[in-house]
This record gives C-alpha cells, sequence and structure tokens, in this order.
C-alpha cells in the first residue's frame, strides 16, 4: 500500500483489553500517488473494487480492474457504474479495468436510484457523494449494520449525511474530508457463521462482543432449530447441549432479513435436523454451489431453481471436498466437524480470510 501513497500502522490491543479485542490500524494517506487499483489486488478480493468512489472523488480518475472473488453469479457493477455516472463520471472499460474520470471540478451530487439494492454500490456512491459538488440523494439504499458503519466513519471524518441506516441517504458535499478515530463494528457473519458451528456440534460457545442486533433475523431462525441463544456481558452465549436439531424453511433477503452470507452455514446445519426444511436463495443466481460437495458427506439435498429441499439425518461422513466461494467453503467446515472420520477442504480462497 505504501506505493499508493498510504501509510499503514499495526497497533496492539490497549491495557487490560481481551485478546483479539481494541488491535488498531493507523492509516495516513497525505499523498495518493497511483490511482490504479490492480488486478493481482482486487481479484483477490470483490470488495477492492469498491475504491474506485473514494479515488473518484479525491483524485478524479481512477482505474480499477473488474473484480474477481467469489464464484457466486455473474454480480456485475452495473449498478456501480450506473452511480458514477449520475454523478458525471466518464466510464471506459479497458483490458479488463474501468477506467473512470470526473469531470472538471468533481463530480456533481445527483439524485440516484438504484432499481435494486447493492451492498456495494451503496458503499461506493455513498463515498463517491461526500465530496462532491451540491446535493446527492441514494434512493433504495442498502441498510445492512456495514453501510451504517461506513456513514457513521464518514460523518466522523467530516462528511454530512442524514438517513443513515434507512433506504433513502441524503448526502452533502463538501469540499474536504479529516482524520478520525473510528471503531469497526463485529463481523455479524463471523458472528454468525459461529453460532452455526456451535449448533451443528452441540456446543456451548461465548461469542466475544457479538451485537445481536446486526443479524436478529438468522438469531430468531438458529433459535428455531433448538439452539439456545442468549445475551449476557460481554457478548452472546450460544449453546445446543444434548438437543437434536430442529428443521426450519428460510428465505435469504436484504437486511434485516436473513443474510445470504449464511445461506450456506445454515444448509450445512440443516443436513442433521431432524426433518425436512426448505431454503430458498433470492440475491444470488448461482449460490448453491456448495450443494455437490455437501452431498459427499452424505447429505441428502435436492435444487429446483432457486429453492433447496433438506433432508436431514442424524450422521455425516468425512470426506475429500472442495472449496468454491468464502461461505460454502466454511459450510464445508462446519459439516466436517460434526462428521464421522476426516474431512479434507482443498483449494487456496480467493482471499485470505474464510469469513
Amino acid at each position: 500500500m505504501e506505493n499508493h501513497g498510504v501509510d499503514i500502522a499495526v497497533h496492539g490491543r490497549r491495557r487490560g483489553e481481551a485478546e483479539g479485542v481494541g488491535q488498531r490500524m493507523t492509516f495516513h494517506a497525505a499523498d495518493i500517488v497511483d490511482t490504479t487499483a490492480p488486478y493481482e489486488l482486487v481479484s483477490k478480493m470483490r470488495a477492492s473494487f469498491w475504491v474506485i468512489g473514494p479515488l473518484l472523488a479525491r483524485e478524479h480518475n481512477a482505474r480499477v480492474s473488474l473484480p474477481g472473488g467469489c464464484a457466486i453469479g455473474t454480480r456485475p457493477v452495473d449498478l456501480f457504474l450506473f452511480g458514477l455516472k449520475a454523478l458525471g463520471a466518464e466510464i471506459d472499460i479497458d483490458e479488463g479495468y474501468v477506467v473512470a474520470k470526473a469531470p472538471e471540478g468533481g463530480l456533481i451530487g445527483a439524485h440516484i436510484v438504484f432499481p435494486k439494492v447493492s451492498v456495494g454500490a451503496t458503499h461506493t456512491i455513498l463515498m463517491a457523494a461526500t465530496l462532491a459538488r451540491g446535493t446527492t440523494i441514494i434512493e433504495n439504499a442498502a441498510q445492512e449494520p456495514e453501510v451504517t458503519n461506513v456513514a457513521e466513519c464518514l460523518v466522523a471524518m467530516g462528511a454530512k449525511i442524514s438517513g443513515i441506516g434507512t433506504r433513502t441517504l441524503t448526502i452533502e458535499g463538501v469540499e474536504k474530508l479529516h482524520g478520525a478515530t473510528v471503531e469497526v463494528i463485529p463481523d455479524r457473519i463471523e458472528t454468525g457463521t459461529f453460532a452455526m458451528a456451535t449448533a451443528m456440534t452441540g456446543g456451548d460457545v461465548l461469542l466475544r462482543g457479538a451485537q445481536p442486533m446486526h443479524l436478529q433475523a438468522a438469531l430468531d431462525i438458529l433459535a428455531q432449530t433448538g439452539t439456545e441463544i442468549s445475551q449476557e456481558e460481554g457478548g452472546l452465549r450460544v449453546q445446543r447441549n444434548g438437543n437434536g436439531i430442529h428443521s426450519v424453511d428460510v428465505d435469504t433477503a436484504p437486511f434485516p432479513n436473513f443474510p445470504t452470507d449464511l445461506q450456506a452455514q445454515f444448509m450445512a446445519l440443516m443436513t442433521m435436523a431432524d426433518g425436512v426444511s426448505n431454503i430458498r436463495e433470492t440475491i444470488f443466481e448461482n449460490r448453491y454451489m456448495h450443494v455437490a460437495e455437501l452431498a459427499r458427506f452424505g447429505a441428502d439435498i435436492r435444487v429446483d431453481g432457486q429453492l433447496a429441499t433438506i433432508s436431514g439425518k442424524h450422521a455425516l461422513k468425512g470426506a475429500q471436498v472442495m472449496a468454491t466461494d468464502l461461505r460454502a467453503s466454511v459450510s464445508l467446515v462446519i459439516a466436517g466437524l460434526a462428521a464421522q472420520g476426516e474431512t479434507i477442504v482443498n483449494r487456496d480462497l480467493p482471499s485470505r480470510s474464510w469469513f
């Protein structure tokens, strides 16, 4: 990152803080020297593409590789480019890169109505609009907690944003932003993943720092499976000691509903439920790549379009399985934790993190 003009320092936790809590990072980006985000970086994590928004806002130009990352459908960047064009940017595609240029004087505020909810596009246009001239209104914005966290970060840096946490965001452009100290919220998908792993194995785990309000729909569904969930000082307690796993039907949908990023993990849990469950995936058209791999454990899953029907079994058997996207991969780990015998998960992931 230093080659692009950003200095990064990592600091340990403060005295008295629990392990894994309180780590701090300091970013100093006084002079951006390169506005290209190369394929080698963007291909590893899809969200890297979002840098096109702040680069355009601050430097008025950007050259960003089209994203790679999870293989869960086409996931085009049409909504990103739709929003940037509305702010006045000129967009070209050149050898796999999006080349964007702001008009003279910078981006211009606009009224943007997304035809469907997109977390990535909301993040990108929100960041881009903070330095645009005039007012930007984003309608049908994503309401995920991560969007709220970014919006609050931008406000701490001097941005003027109203409607945070709602479907309509209003951004009054400012001339510049300044440094700030912000706290990153706990990852709700990691929380849900560990909670479902606990339910799968019949464990008792305290998820330190977890914030239930960020994934209440998923926790409500998990409670229906017979898992005990309670909030206590310091985090979220998840228990399933001796109880069977009840089958539950679920549909994925944008926040505040059941997240698509927990669909694969929940499917793994349902493979050992005491009946038949149905999962309907409404967000991505190709997010059942884990089904064939779960079948290698002996799972009984039938897919018909968006609908997956899982007939639970009392036992799974360990197997060699192939990782695909991040959430699918960790669903195989969850199945392997409860399966009889050894499980080997193959293939390097496009990101360094399981989650």
